[in-house]
C-alpha cells in the first residue's frame, strides 16, 4: 500500500489520483480479510469481489487502447511517477506470491487472488501511460542476445 500512496502523492492528474485511492481503499480492504483469518468472524470484515477484479480490468483496457503497441520489453524509468508505479508492480507481484503460499494452508477468496494479479498488470499499464502523459520516451530493453 505504501507504495501505491507514494505514485498517488507523485501524480498531479486528479482522475489518476482518485483511481489509486480507490486502489487503496481495496488494498486495506484485502489487508483486513487476510488479516481477519476467520470464516465466522464475530466482527465485520470487508467484502473482495469480481467488482474490484472488473474495475481493474476495465481501466487496464482503456489505458493499452490509447497507448502505442509494445514491440519490446521495456526499462522502466524515465521519470519518478513511472519509476514508482515499476516499483508498486514488482511488489505487488510478490504480494501475489505470498498470498498464493499462504492461499495452501488457509482458505482465501480467490477474488483476493486474482485482484493482485490483475493489480500488477495495472501498474505496468499504469506507468506507461504515466510515461505518455509526461512525454517520457521509453527505453526499450536490449537483450545482448
Amino acid at each position: 500500500m505504501a507504495h501505491t500512496t507514494m505514485l498517488r502523492d507523485l501524480l498531479e492528474q486528479e482522475q489518476l489520483r482518485g483511481e489509486l485511492l480507490n486502489i487503496l481503499n481495496i488494498q486495506m480492504a484485502t489487508a483486513s480479510v487476510l488479516a481477519a483469518d476467520c470464516d465466522d468472524c464475530p466482527v465485520e470484515v470487508p467484502v473482495v469481489g469480481e467488482e474490484q477484479v472488473v474495475f481493474l480490468e476495465a481501466r487496464i483496457d482503456e489505458m493499452d487502447a490509447s497507448l502505442e503497441p509494445l514491440t519490446s520489453f521495456v526499462i522502466p524509468g524515465g521519470h519518478p511517477a513511472v519509476s514508482q508505479a515499476h516499483i508498486a508492480r514488482t511488489v505487488c507481484r510478490r504480494t501475489e506470491r505470498i498470498i498464493l503460499k499462504l492461499s495452501q494452508e488457509v482458505n482465501i477468496q480467490e477474488d483476493i487472488i486474482s485482484f493482485y494479479n490483475r493489480l500488477s498488470d495495472y501498474f505496468f499499464v499504469l506507468s506507461r501511460k504515466i510515461a505518455s502523459l509526461y512525454g517520457v520516451k521509453q527505453q526499450p530493453w536490449n537483450p545482448m542476445l
